[in-house]
């Protein structure tokens, strides 16, 4: 009796030794299932961040145009009221010199 009950609990070892390694098998084949589904999940998320950067890049890009534009639009503004400045300008100087002369050559006569 003593033989079989050594036998006895050399099987019930080598069935739990089994049952676990069943076990360990069982829950590797799920982690394999999920492999898939977790690397299409991570792919989407790496393709929605790209996506996100290159929008985000894309709005800088048109804020950086649209500033662009409106410095060159408030540059060529400033520029044209300096022309028109400076031609306005010129004309008075072109009219005081005038005034100047007639004062100078009517106190010249006088």
């Amino acid at each position: 009796m003593g033989g079989n009950g050594l036998n006895e609990k050399l099987i019930q070892q080598v069935l739990e030794i089994e049952k676990q390694a069943q076990a360990i098998h069982e829950a590797a084949v799920r982690e394999a299932d999920q492999l898939p589904t977790q690397a299409e999940q991570e792919a989407q998320a790496l393709i929605e961040k790209a996506r996100a950067d290159a929008q985000e890049e894309a709005r800088q890009l048109v804020a950086d145009a649209q500033a662009q534009e409106e410095a060159a639009r408030i540059q060529a503004q400033a520029e044209a009221e300096a022309q028109r400045m400076e031609a306005m300008a010129a004309d008075h100087f072109d009219g005081a010199v005038r005034h100047v002369l007639h004062q100078v050559a009517g106190k010249e006569q006088g």
